[in-house]
């Protein structure tokens, strides 16, 4: 997928730690990724199997890669499918950031991920003519969810690609898990995407994450030190993901325009959003990178409620950033 590298950096407070704080901290691989939880508690600790718990019911719902998963059935063609309510939540979403970003983000892209190369189905070479046909079969307003729970597609070649909010939403899942065993301070990182709760009460410093540099591709370099307390991250990025033609040479990058089908080489390196949950900064910091800067900054400054740090090339190639006044705030001097 899309994602930059994450990492943490703690950022000293004056108060002293209470005495009885432990770290715990579970690391492995999912989403075709790795994750870092740590989560701070009275007493030693290990919720390894709460976790493959909600990894695994992410996966079976929403997870392109399983055949046997509800949005593979869906995709199959399978009408009877009644989604869950993971699902249902992700659904909601898409629609949500699909009207406000004017159609630039939208999840049933899934047959132009294939044709691109970037999903799980066949590659296959294409034109302008084979991508106007394709866009046949592309369009948030031709998919319903149906009162029982059902999807209905205006046509059955219609494919569902959730990839870009749903391991934002498996973060929020992760975060609710640590809610219920009564955990309140915790940072959980899939891929790239950061959910943080409370604070580093065993030191007394905030969870605060650095922001990869586009301007060194071969090494990890820093474009921002960020604090961030009760609020999720999520990152999107087109100079590590993508793919060459084996023929022509010519590159292609991951984020594809629902708009036109086609992949975007634009002036805008990378996005990193800001959002009460993961879901919804994964699923903006994708449509940031397909929309145009403009238009990008026009949504953000009528939408107080997401922060936001864009890298891109001006006129004269030169990198530039636009961000909020709210991300601005919480940047580590």
């Amino acid at each position: 997928m899309k994602k930059i590298a994450v990492f943490f950096v703690f950022m000293v407070y004056s108060c002293s730690p209470p005495k009885n704080w432990v770290k715990n901290r579970n690391m492995g691989n999912a989403f075709g990724t790795t994750y870092s939880i740590t989560y701070l508690t009275a007493s030693t600790v290990d919720f390894q199997k709460e976790i493959d718990s909600v990894i695994n019911v992410v996966n079976q719902s929403m997870s392109t890669y399983m055949s046997d998963s509800d949005i593979s059935r869906i995709n199959e063609g399978n009408s009877t499918v009644i989604v869950d309510d993971m699902f249902k939540e992700v659904f909601a979403i898409s629609s949500e950031v699909y009207t406000t970003s004017k159609g630039y983000f939208d999840p049933t892209i899934g047959i132009l991920a294939d044709a691109w190369g970037f999903g799980p189905g066949e590659q296959i070479k294409l034109d302008s003519v084979k991508v106007d046909s394709l866009l046949n079969y592309v369009g948030w307003d031709k998919v319903t969810l149906r009162e029982d729970g059902t999807i209905k597609k205006q046509d059955p070649e219609i494919r569902f690609d959730f990839n870009a909010v749903a391991k934002g939403y498996a973060i929020d899942r992760l975060g609710a898990m640590l809610a219920t065993k009564g955990v309140s301070n915790y940072l959980v990182e899939v891929g790239g995407e950061v959910l943080a709760k409370g604070t580093n009460t065993l030191k007394q410093k905030p969870w605060a994450v650095g922001i990869d540099s586009p301007n060194n591709l071969l090494k990890r370099g820093t474009a921002a030190i960020i604090n961030l307390k009760d609020k999720a991250l999520a990152s999107s990025g087109n100079y590590r993901k993508f793919r060459f033609d084996e023929e022509t040479g010519e590159k292609y990058v991951h984020t594809i325009n629902p708009l036109t089908g086609f992949t975007k080489n634009s002036k805008v390196l990378a996005a990193s959003v800001i959002a009460d949950d993961c879901a919804t900064a994964d699923a903006y910091a994708t449509a940031f990178m397909a929309m145009d800067l403009e238009d990008s900054i026009s949504l953000l400054q009528k939408s107080p409620h997401l922060q936001a740090y864009i890298i891109y090339l001006d006129e004269d190639d030169t990198l530039q950033t636009y961000l909020t006044d709210g991300f601005q705030k919480l940047l580590v001097k």
